[in-house]
């Protein structure tokens, strides 16, 4: 109660209604697996890397193929060339927004050949003697496509000199450690040759700026120098332009860089390895200007942008794509309680990130051996059962038939995963159709598909219906024909088919969990029950050491049923009436003396979830006007 020590009119707010539970997402999604480009955390001492390397959101395949790259097939192996995979990572996130998909977080697994440091990461690098010194453009995420082109362009201003009536010849818009550049007698003198563009930098003709306490600019020479310029002379500023290509489509542009840390773009700012002003920058410049010893620091700025334009061998060298990674790498490693700059990998990342209700492991199926595939599933299916609020979408292993399949699914029995059959094939993206040639085709896991179709049916229905009798887009055929003989075998070991129906196309037929227990039998009752709990128990955190008495219950009480009586109307639950459809109790009923002494409120919420019409029979027998049923 406020205390109230002296005269006056106090005015309070306070609140006459119970809170408000907002429902959570239920289509955001989350994939671990192999990328060509993008963040990783590297787990390696001999190397610091990037600290802004967690999983990324991603919205568009677009964004996608800039932040993890595209769909050019990655070479793994332990020495080069590696032996070309399939990225299924990429596949998967491209049917997944072509499907319907909205929100993906990615996490990109990688696992370095044997050894340590960069050579055993694939981050590529190309060092430029500064000086006495280095500098380094360096890859900033391991993979073949770090392998890239960067080229170093200077532009100059026009003649920037002006005579100031106090400190003489001056610069205009030139900063304390700009470089610029003095062509002496050019602007008297039309003999003189003024250099433009990107032409070649002389040192000689090169100037780093100073100002004083009073804001006198002195322009400092190669040998330390600082000589007077003069009204004949011509002062241009030098800047830098650098162009990044990356791959064969991809190019980045960064302009107006300078070369001292004195400048607000400077480009060891601009292009730094933590955080760069583009995020998705491909590389960072590794360069410490207080290492050197030379004789005039003051020059190295200029130093520096000479070295970069001069550059002859623009192409980094030393990015592979690593090892295959084995299914405890998949599953990642916690973060480190001690040590914040080691961070959760594989699907330990997704599992910091409370948006997710979906997981997949688009690169599980084809891992070389069925044995190793199951192994890397059930670490999947493990991460939704911990998790508790996500389903997990497994995919079988490639080019598996019909008893093998059945021998797969018989391996797992969880409430919180699905598993769908068969593969996927696509026109391979990667070639181009030539007339009389028939089209590559490749397989594709289902659980990009099925995860958009997922979050598709979200958005467009809710997540009490089930995802399925649903369009899949994308894709050329299925792998298998599954038929209705076939769908019989597998329907009832909870494997949901993937089949085509002549005239209307490929269609999810199916919605089983890998559960045993009749009560968790369909993919929508988990779900379900999912978004419930998660938006209860992120809905109802303001309870925690509250007065624990009647107010309190009925508050509760009163913010539940309202949160379920809008899930009744929207369809979600079975009944005629709120009361049947739900219950919510919160009271002595629910609570002995020892739950109060101890600390604990207990509600008592009992659900009625609609299951999908699976079977739809018709009963059809013969009538006669006279027949009495």
């Amino acid at each position: 109660m406020p205390e109230y020590l002296a005269p006056g009119v106090f005015v309070e707010e306070v609140s006459f209604r119970s809170k408000s539970i907002e429902g959570v997402a239920t289509s955001t999604t989350g994939f671990a697996g192999m990328a060509s480009w993008g963040p990783v955390c590297y787990r390696d001492v001999a190397i610091q890397g990037p600290i802004n390397c967690e999983p990324r959101l991603i919205t568009s395949f677009t964004e996608f193929e800039r932040v993890y790259g595209g769909l050019n097939d990655l070479a793994v192996g332990a020495a080069a060339p590696g032996t070309p995979r399939i990225p299924y990572l990429a596949h998967a996130a491209r049917a997944f927004f072509e499907n319907g998909g909205k929100r993906l977080y990615v996490s990109r697994v990688f696992t370095p050949r044997v050894g340590t440091g960069a050579a055993a990461w694939g981050i590529a690098s190309r060092s430029i003697v500064v000086s006495d010194i280095s500098a380094t453009w360096t890859a900033r995420w391991p993979g073949a496509m770090g392998n890239m082109y960067v080229q170093t362009e200077v532009v100059r201003s026009k003649n920037l000199a002006y005579s100031h009536p106090t400190f003489g010849v001056q610069a205009q818009r030139a900063r304390v450690g700009a470089v610029v550049e003095v062509i002496a007698g050019a602007a008297t003198d039309s003999t003189i040759s003024v250099p433009d563009g990107n032409d070649a930098l002389v040192d000689t003709n090169l100037r780093v700026v100073q100002v004083d306490s009073e804001g006198r600019q002195s322009f400092v020479d190669s040998l330390g120098g600082t000589p007077a310029i003069s009204t004949d002379d011509v002062i241009q500023l030098v800047e830098m332009r650098v162009r990044v290509s990356v791959g064969s489509e991809r190019l980045e542009e960064y302009v107006d860089l300078a070369a001292s840390d004195l400048q607000k773009r400077y480009i060891g700012r601009i292009l730094q390895q933590d955080d760069p002003e583009d995020q998705d920058a491909p590389l960072y410049l590794d360069y410490d200007p207080t290492t050197s010893a030379d004789p005039v620091p003051a020059f190295l700025p200029a130093r520096l942008t000479i070295a970069l334009q001069a550059n002859s061998n623009g192409r980094l060298a030393g990015g592979h794509d690593g090892l295959l990674p084995s299914p405890t790498e998949f599953a990642g490693s916690a973060s480190s309680p001690d040590d914040p700059l080691v961070k959760a990998t594989g699907l330990e990342a997704l599992g910091e990130i409370d948006d997710i209700a979906i997981v997949a492991l688009p690169d599980s199926g084809d891992l070389g051996d069925t044995l190793v595939s199951r192994v890397a599933a059930q670490a999947l299916v493990t991460h939704a059962e911990n998790l508790r609020y996500r389903i997990a979408v497994v995919d079988c292993p490639i080019g598996s038939s019909l008893n093998e399949v059945r021998d797969f699914r018989g391996q797992f029995d969880s409430k919180y995963a699905a598993t769908y059959y068969p593969w996927i094939k696509i026109f391979d993206p990667n070639e181009r159709f030539s007339q009389g040639t028939p089209p590559r085709q490749i397989a594709l896991p289902p659980s990009g598909f099925v995860a958009g179709i997922y979050a598709r049916n979200d958005i467009e229905r809710g997540v009490h219906k089930a995802p399925a009798n649903e369009i899949v887009r994308g894709l050329t055929q299925f792998e298998v024909n599954i038929n209705k003989a076939r769908n019989e075998v597998i329907n009832p070991e909870g494997i949901n088919a993937l089949r085509f129906f002549e005239g209307r196309g490929y269609r999810v037929w199916g919605a089983r969990t890998m559960s045993s227990d009749p009560e968790w039998k369909y993919v929508n009752v988990r779900r379900l029950f999912n978004f419930i709990e998660h938006s209860i128990d992120k809905g109802t955190q303001w309870a925690v050491f509250e007065p624990n008495n009647q107010r309190l219950w009925d508050n509760i009480r009163r913010t539940i049923e309202d949160f379920l009586l809008v899930l009744w109307r929207d369809g979600a639950l079975l009944g005629a009436k709120p009361d049947q459809a739900y219950f919510v109790r919160c009271d002595r009923s629910t609570m002995t003396q020892n739950d109060l002494d101890n600390g604990r409120l207990i509600c008592l919420i009992g659900i009625a979830p609609v299951k999908p019409a699976e079977f739809v029979i018709f009963r059809i027998g013969q009538w006669t006007g006279d027949a009495k049923v």
